[in-house]
């Protein structure tokens, strides 16, 4: 698998969006997922680098309960799969405790499962369905 991106949990979306900016990320996608109350801005810089900025749409939504617990900063590292169901099984085959047992919808359309933190040694692991990952 390769790194897809690297989740940013973040207060303020338009702040965040311009300090990447400083470094040369644009903004490629923006949107929600209203499932998990999170407003959504995918930015890319030079090469393959996807950074993913996460603003709560409320405090009770995961992200708002993770900004209320560790404040902003780095909440996931996401990896391409182009066969999840594959990967899921393996990976809990290896002792993986999955989040989602099935995939989901996740940002841009794709199918997306998470690994708990204790399986990525304190960080959430996000599985992303991509083709020719």
């Amino acid at each position: 698998m390769r790194l897809h991106h690297v989740g940013i949990a973040v207060e303020d979306l338009e702040e965040a969006k311009a300090r990447y900016g400083l470094l040369g990320f644009g903004v490629v996608a923006e949107g929600e997922v209203a499932s998990q109350g999170v407003q959504v801005a995918m930015l890319k810089g030079q090469g393959e680098a996807l950074v993913e900025l996460l603003a709560p749409m409320g405090p009770e939504t995961p992200v708002g309960r993770f900004l209320a617990k560790r404040g902003p900063g780095l909440h996931h590292l996401a990896f391409a799969t182009p066969r999840m169901e594959e990967e899921l099984a393996r990976l809990k085959a290896q002792g993986a405790r999955l989040l989602d047992q099935v995939p989901r919808p996740g940002f841009g359309g794709h199918r997306v499962a998470f690994l708990h933190p204790s399986f990525g040694l304190g960080v959430l692991w996000e599985l992303v369905e991509e083709e020719g990952a």
